[in-house]
């Protein structure tokens, strides 16, 4: 079953839920994700803003109190590019932002790609084991 596009009115009532700092900094992380990916299709799940790539999570903006999280849900095959990248577990790893300081919008784009770029790769081997 397909499932409904999101409203753009639901993205705006999410960053209105936001204090101002959190807001400020979701934003300027969003534009640089779209700068470079501008296909990728915001949607509000468990409460983040994510990215899709089609039916694909790619990443996330998770706020909590005093930063922000940009998640990537394939960062584990990211970490040798980039060793910034923060957490454990199967796949997702994230990079954090304190309120009131500059995002790194560069490093923010880099992941964006790298993380596309990864998932197709990932899709390509895919295809050809099954194809």
């Amino acid at each position: 079953m397909r499932r409904p596009l999101q409203s753009p009115a639901l993205i705006n009532a999410f960053y209105d839920s936001l204090r101002p700092e959190q807001r400020e900094t979701a934003m300027v992380m969003q534009r640089a994700i779209l700068s470079v990916a501008p296909h990728l299709r915001p949607e509000v799940k468990w409460g983040n803003l994510c990215f899709m790539n089609e039916h694909d999570n790619v990443m996330a903006i998770a706020l909590f109190r005093l930063n922000a999280h940009l998640q990537i849900f394939n960062g584990v095959v990211l970490v040798p590019e980039f060793p910034e990248l923060q957490g454990v577990g199967k796949g997702m790893r994230h990079i954090k932002t304190r309120y009131r300081q500059p995002v790194n919008e560069q490093l923010v784009r880099e992941l964006t790609l790298a993380s596309l770029q990864a998932s197709a790769a990932a899709a390509h081997r895919a295809s050809h084991r099954w194809g």
